[in-house]
């Protein structure tokens, strides 16, 4: 029997942007909140191996918010480690989930290989949490057990997004608490806005982008569509690192419009990943999770993933002979921080080259070749090789599928209507989250807190 008061444990994604794991616990159950792994640090690789500081074999459920690896990247260690509960998500995140970790499984392999080190956790470890993978839709409450309800809300993030939205009640009543994930960028080229949650008692919010905001969309519009002109013009190669999942697919809408419009020439352009190709696939099977404008294009006959000259890469082999393909052209690959993936050996082809331009679009977490690159390295190290930076480096903050501080504050002021106690500010680099936490305090009267990493609340 678990704890007769409900309380919130922050194991992960406190101090950093990367880690989320929450344990939500009260009367008759232990709940999970995202198992994701730590990316961006010298730390991460060991902190991602270490044991979960709870019995992993007395969680009764995992809720997962969303399917980026900072959210379910350790969700095949938590089997290995005993956990026997049910894992809940929508089931377009379920879907993505399986081509991720799977993904992630056979990198690990592959890497175990070359170093020796035994991976964190194997193919069977990834099949098992499939077993215990189940689907709630959103707007459906689900009665989990006597003193805990849930229902999901559209976070507008990525397809399938999902805020979890928690009904307890323990000996001092009823409550509500907002577990949000990370909420989207709205207005999204692809997905509807993140849904407005009101009569909420605490929230659980991610601050990613709780100190600075974005540019307006159509600023990062033209900043897109005029480094993509710059690029043909100067007759180079335009590397952008992207990520597989969300970014890659509204890079190639976005690209696919402006092609029909004749707004910029056709040029040969690759989708570099053999992952985003697998994820575009299920995004293209995709209707219903769309806005309007896009549910519009797609009923009209358009491929929105498909023009003229765009080309999938699947194969190494095909990779390789990129650079034999006569310039301008649009290289897409992963993975977005420059931290792994086919796009290190463009940037290490492309970076000395003074006509090349790298384009970053959106955030670069410190300890990673996009961050050092967006502050302006003048050689870099890529494959141990030491490499000079002659190429244009460009970033774009708009097409961050994250909410900046400005709408993180309009979430939070729309969900006070009255009962809000409590505001926990996460998912964010500590001097972001702090800074979020004073404007909620400051401008909305809102007690706001950036807890600390295995902090323990009642609620």
């Amino acid at each position: 029997m678990s704890s007769t008061k409900t309380k919130i444990t922050f194991h992960g994604g406190v101090g950093s942007v990367t880690g989320a794991n929450f344990l939500l616990e009260g009367p008759q159950y232990k709940a999970l909140v995202d198992c994701g792994m730590f990316q961006g640090t010298h730390e991460a690789e060991a902190k991602n191996m270490e044991t979960f500081p709870y019995d992993v074999t007395a969680i009764d459920f995992l809720f997962i918010t969303h399917a980026h690896m900072d959210h379910i990247g350790r969700i095949p260690l938590l089997m290995k480690s005993g956990f026997k509960g049910v894992i809940y998500s929508t089931p377009e995140t379920k879907s993505i989930s399986e081509l991720m970790l799977a993904d992630a499984e056979r990198i690990m392999e592959f890497n175990s290989r070359k170093t020796g080190k035994t991976p964190i956790y194997g193919a069977q470890d990834v099949h098992n949490a499939f077993v215990h993978w189940q689907t709630i839709p959103y707007h459906m409450p689900k009665k989990l057990t006597d003193s805990l309800e849930v229902i999901l809300k559209d976070a507008g993030h990525i397809l399938g997004s999902s805020m979890y939205e928690f009904t307890c009640t323990d000996e001092s009543g009823t409550k509500k608490v907002l577990f949000t994930g990370d909420l989207g960028n709205s207005p999204s080229l692809l997905l509807p806005d993140t849904e407005f949650v009101t009569n909420v008692d605490y929230i659980i919010i991610d601050s990613v982008y709780g100190d600075r905001n974005h540019e307006s969309k159509e600023h990062r519009e033209e900043k897109f569509k005029d480094a993509i002109l710059r690029a043909i013009k100067r007759k180079g190669t335009l590397i952008i690192p992207a990520f597989s999942l969300e970014r890659t697919q509204t890079i190639i809408y976005q690209i696919n419009n402006w092609v029909e419009e004749g707004i910029i020439p056709q040029v040969p352009v690759f989708i570099d990943s053999p992952l985003a190709i697998s994820l575009t696939d299920i995004y293209e099977r995709v209707n219903a999770l769309y806005n309007d404008d896009v549910q519009t294009d797609i009923a009209g006959g358009d491929k929105i993933f498909n023009f003229p000259k765009l080309k999938e890469t699947v194969q190494s082999m095909d990779s390789k002979h990129i650079h034999t393909v006569a310039d301008p052209k649009i290289i897409i690959a992963g993975s977005g921080m420059s931290t792994a993936g086919r796009v290190l050996h463009h940037e290490e082809r492309y970076l000395p080259d003074s006509n090349a331009t790298v384009l970053l679009m959106g955030y670069q977490a410190p300890g990673t070749l996009g961050r050092e690159l967006q502050e302006g390295n003048k050689e870099v190290y890529i494959h141990d090789k030491k490499i000079p930076v002659h190429a244009t480096i460009e970033t774009i903050d708009g097409y961050s599928a994250h909410k900046d501080s400005d709408h993180l504050l309009e979430f939070v002021e729309k969900a006070n209507t009255g009962n809000l106690k409590k505001v926990f500010v996460v998912m964010g680099e500590p001097k972001s989250s702090l800074f979020f936490s004073q404007r909620c305090h400051d401008e909305l009267g809102v007690t706001a807190i950036a807890p600390e990493p295995k902090s323990v609340y009642e609620i």
